[in-house]
């Protein structure tokens, strides 16, 4: 599986980046995957190369390169609640740093880096995310409508800005949430707000699961969970890109 370091220009600098791709020579359909608040790693890589195998260009932007190359803070191998809530003050200032405004910013400059990529096909593009990268997936894809075919996140805050920018998405979605990030009661409002606003979706709960549950070097991992995650996003993509 070929895979490629990369320097995304921005207007505010270069956002170093992995790509991973099918090692056949055609073009691919892209993906741009945004990872979670901690960033691109091992993990990330590995999900990026399994979704490359089924047959796309994956691209994994280093989310906070304002602050330096990934990984922008030191990650132990494993990522145990005993040492979470330590890196989480390290991280949460880079969060609130990145804001709406250089979120959409930062978008134009990946797509525009994706669909000019040699290995990608011409046609639209998928956006997926994973905590915090399912906000910034949803973000991008309102700001894209004629671009973005499909968008996927998983344990992320996808409703953080309201209905009216749920409106805006005319791509199909799959939103696949932690139980312990969203009750019943409060999935039904999300759903309503989807279905006024007249999205092709997919939105629903993971039983049994904590937030972060796909990432398999944190102890939310669950299996069960990742396989669901793989089951609702291949499908999703087959059906929008290919």
């Amino acid at each position: 599986m070929p895979t490629k370091t990369l320097r995304i220009p921005t207007t505010d600098g270069q956002a170093d980046a992995f790509a991973a791709f099918p090692d056949h020579g055609e073009r691919h359909p892209g993906v741009l995957m945004y990872a979670d608040g901690f960033g691109i790693r091992p993990v990330l890589r590995e999900m990026a190369r399994e979704l490359a195998g089924h047959g796309y260009y994956v691209l994994v932007p280093n989310l906070f390169y304002r602050h330096g190359a990934a990984p922008v803070i030191d990650l132990p191998e494993h990522i145990g609640e005993e040492v979470r809530p330590a890196l989480m003050e390290q991280l949460m200032p880079l969060i609130e740093a990145h804001t709406a405004e250089r979120v959409l910013s930062d978008a134009d400059a990946y797509l525009r880096f994706l669909t000019t990529q040699p290995e990608v096909g011409a046609g639209p593009v998928a956006v997926t995310g994973y905590c915090i990268g399912g906000l910034l997936a949803t973000r991008t894809a309102a700001a894209h409508p004629g671009q973005v075919a499909a968008v996927a996140a998983f344990h992320g805050p996808v409703g953080a800005d309201g209905p009216d920018a749920l409106a805006e998405i005319t791509a199909q979605v799959h939103f696949g949430h932690a139980e312990s990030d969203l009750t019943p009661e409060a999935l039904g409002e999300l759903n309503r707000a989807l279905d006024a606003a007249k999205v092709d979706y997919t939105s629903e709960i993971s039983p049994g699961t904590v937030h972060g549950f796909t990432m398999s070097d944190t102890d939310a991992f669950d299996p069960a969970g990742l396989q669901r995650h793989w089951d609702r996003l291949l499908p999703l993509l087959d059906r929008a890109l290919v």
